[in-house]
């Protein structure tokens, strides 16, 4: 098909659409709520189930129902809307049944604003709900990515019977770009044998619960779930990686935050520095190993995050101590510039590193100076 100019949030929308969606529940709040209007026409055009729930509370407990049937569900919102949800996602892990939620985060905590953040990571990528699950995540950088990873997600939240979260922020939902958006696939008429289906389906009925009274056969749940979880973490591993042949010194970036350091990377090249950049697409599961080797080969690194520096733990944990780690960070809906980054660059270089002490603290030493 040709490219055409879509929206973030729209084509995230008709994506999941052309993925064979079946149901859709959700409720406005901005800057995803394009998303939710998108589905309010294209759905019952299509003869689906879209739901408008009275708050987000409602909309999750909605995509949990729905999910039980063996239906593609999802449900998208932001970030206070994501924490209101964060129950009835872990209800539906403990379900073990899949379904994809789409959170494109805002400026915070609490109420906060309508601009892009990516303060959302730890309450996503570290569990967010009760319990022990782990939620598939993927952070596109794009409306291509966003489009492509939406359809990515309905296909391994129901490999391994999981909860797969898209990940973006409101940069990317508002950004219009251009994008190829997949053929129409059509609707399933058959349902997994795990499915709840009443009498219609000439087998015994299935019975699908989160609660387990007997510790024993709770522990044999969590066991499920952490063993499809290792072979996630095996198999799902995603990455994009841009000039780390040579590079002596490498940025980290997720999402929007990726997408900027990569032109203060280019910049960087051109004026004869040796860096490279990672762009983790799978934030949970990281891409432990390839950290694990670059720093067993780079001088240092640099993670780049619009938040107060979240991923940065996960860099430091797969790093294990053995080179420095910086940080710098933009909060409250505010993106960083390249030549801001480009300037953190040109600092890592010139040294001097050092692994002593948190990253967050120098970073915070460096923006006093500044101010």
């Amino acid at each position: 098909m040709a490219r055409e100019l879509w929206k973030g949030n729209e084509a995230v929308a008709e994506a999941a659409i052309r993925a064979g969606l079946q149901a859709y529940f959700g409720y406005p709040i901005t800057p995803q709520t394009e998303l939710l209007e998108w589905m309010a026409r294209r759905m019952p055009e299509l003869g689906r189930a879209f739901v408008q729930a009275e708050s987000e509370l409602a909309a999750i407990n909605m995509v949990y129902g729905a999910a039980c049937t063996g239906a593609r569900v999802m449900s998208s919102s932001s970030s206070p809307g994501v924490s209101l949800m964060l129950e009835g996602i872990s209800y539906i892990a403990g379900t073990e049944i899949p379904m994809v939620l789409v959170d494109v985060m805002r400026g915070g905590p609490g109420l906060g604003n309508i601009a892009p953040a990516q303060a959302d990571y730890n309450q996503i990528v570290h569990g967010g709900g009760h319990g022990d699950y782990f939620p598939i995540v993927l952070a596109p950088a794009s409306v291509q990515e966003s489009v492509d990873l939406t359809v990515q997600a309905f296909d391994l939240a129901e490999k391994y019977r999981s909860v797969a979260i898209v990940l973006t922020d409101g940069s990317i939902g508002q950004m219009m770009e251009p994008a190829e958006l997949p053929e129409m696939q059509p609707v399933r008429t058959t349902f997994p044998s795990w499915a709840v289906s009443g009498a219609t389906a000439g087998r015994p009925r299935n019975f699908l619960t989160s609660i387990y009274m007997e510790p024993t056969l709770e522990e044999e749940a969590n066991f499920r779930i952490v063993r499809r979880w290792q072979e996630v973490r095996s198999k799902e591993v995603r990455y994009k990686e841009y000039f780390l042949d040579d590079a002596k010194f490498v940025v980290v970036g997720f999402g929007s935050a990726g997408r900027v350091a990569f032109s203060a990377v280019r910049a960087a090249r051109a004026a004869g520095i040796p860096v490279g950049l990672v762009r983790p697409i799978t934030l949970k599961p990281f891409p432990e190993e390839l950290f694990q080797d670059l720093s067993k080969k780079v001088e240092a690194m640099l993670v780049v995050e619009m938040n107060a520096g979240q991923m940065l733990e996960d860099v430091r944990l797969n790093t294990k101590g053995r080179i420095p780690v910086e940080f710098y960070g933009r909060m409250g809906g505010i993106m960083p510039l390249p030549d801001e980054i480009l300037s953190e660059i040109n600092a890592l270089v010139a040294g001097p590193l050092t692994t002593d002490g948190h990253p967050r603290d120098r970073w915070l030493q460096r923006l006093a100076k500044k101010n």
